[in-house]
């Protein structure tokens, strides 16, 4: 057993959701089925952490050349938008500033390329002190063995690797929280 279990553990009022570079311009090279189950669960975890007034912080990898955000999270995920061109988000300052202002010390990680933009992201946020709970369904690559890879490399950096409703729970905590209720319906709808 590890000897700090407190790693383990959501804790909403110290939570933010990060969705990386899920852009239009990507899709294509996406499985069209794991795509669909992947945005899925992005999409849970975005109105579950909204339910739970948890911030949602997006990025978007030279927006120029990759698209926006895809337009079935690009409303939710408006609030705060940054444009980078650093693979991992912590290489734009802007990306570090505004996760400063949150003053959140977890980050719940979501998006894409597993092995890419995600990697290098939990990385550079382990690296600056947060905690990272990866969210293995709420993630995707080109290819298979690139995401596997990813999962175990971050995991063994020191993320932690998690699912979409495991998070969830963690952050209700409670089925006595006001929240449970919308949430259980989320998630059984999903």
């Amino acid at each position: 057993m590890s000897e700090n279990v407190e790693v383990f553990r959501l804790d909403r009022k110290k939570a933010v959701l990060l969705v990386v570079d899920v852009q239009q311009k990507l899709i294509p090279s996406m499985d069209a089925a794991v795509y669909a189950s992947t945005l899925k669960n992005i999409d849970l975890l975005i109105r579950g952490t909204a339910e739970l007034k948890i911030p949602v912080m997006a990025t978007e990898q030279y927006s120029k050349g990759l698209g926006k955000t895809v337009s079935e999270l690009s409303a939710a995920c408006e609030n705060i938008v940054i444009e980078k061109m650093t693979f991992g988000c912590c290489g734009e300052p802007t990306f570090l500033e505004r996760l400063k202002e949150l003053g959140r010390s977890q980050v719940i990680v979501t998006g894409m390329e597993a092995h890419v933009c995600v990697y290098q992201t939990v990385l550079g946020l382990l690296e600056g002190g947060y905690g990272v709970h990866l969210v293995r369904d709420a993630i995707i690559s080109r290819g298979k063995i690139d995401y596997l890879s990813s999962l175990d490399n971050a995991a063994r950096a020191g993320a932690v690797v998690t699912t979409a409703e495991t998070a969830l729970f963690q952050l209700l905590y409670t089925a006595a929280a006001p929240e449970f209720r919308a949430i259980s319906a989320m998630i059984k709808s999903k």
